[in-house]
């Protein structure tokens, strides 16, 4: 499929997702599942080892690890034959890497959008709003940085794998890799209360959003 045709259809994807959520329930019924409503707590303790160094600081360190590794390879090794052949796969692997968390991150600082653990249904004081909606006026409040899902974002980052290798087989284990790596980070996050299930996904079709922009961009150089 065209590029730029999988970009509209993504984009489309995204707001009908957003929507979607935004007036159904969905939300809360699988993140009830989370949540112990006897003992007011989350299924994991957010500071409980060692599922906070696995899933939350180790996956991440690695994880900046890889992007650095493909940078460097692209500085000071590109005129090896190796790397020249998957030059274009690294850097869009490398932008992605960075634009893809740095986008969601944005989305984050401007949407005040409150966690599970900060609403009213979970022993919270935030009231449930749409992303589009304001709160009410008499409601004191911190600007608050919980939609879409950042963590994850790292491991979504991953998906513009599907472009560095040549054969579908290839292509595929990178995609599924991709996700489920993402989908961990964002199943942790949301087992402490600090996502809903909109948010991981959300952030998962922003990913392939941004990978695919940044993959019509280099190829159009």
């Amino acid at each position: 499929m065209i590029l730029s045709r999988q970009i509209l259809i993504t984009f489309i994807i995204l707001i009908a997702t957003i929507l979607f959520f935004a007036f159904t329930n969905i939300d809360f019924i699988v993140q009830d599942n989370f949540y112990n409503f006897n003992t007011n707590s989350w299924i994991l303790d957010r500071n409980l080892q060692p599922y906070k160094l696995i899933f939350y600081d180790g996956i991440k360190k690695i994880l900046i690890f890889i992007a650095i590794s493909a940078l460097t390879l692209l500085i000071f090794f590109r005129k090896s034959n190796i790397i020249k052949e998957y030059k274009k796969g690294l850097l869009i692997f490398v932008l992605s890497a960075i634009f893809v968390p740095a986008v969601v991150i944005g989305l984050k600082n401007n949407t005040n959008m409150p966690c599970p653990k900060n609403t009213i249904h979970y022993g919270g004081i935030y009231p449930h709003t749409k992303v589009w909606e304001i709160y009410p006026k008499n409601f004191q409040q911190n600007k608050i940085r919980c939609w879409p899902a950042g963590h994850a974002s790292a491991g979504f980052a991953l998906l513009s794998l599907f472009f560095m290798f040549r054969t579908k087989k290839n292509k595929y284990i990178a995609l599924y890799s991709a996700l489920s790596i993402g989908w961990i980070m964002g199943l942790y996050k949301m087992s402490i209360g600090d996502h809903f299930l909109s948010h991981t996904v959300i952030t998962m079709i922003i990913a392939w959003l941004i990978v695919l922009v940044i993959k019509m961009v280099i190829d159009d150089k």
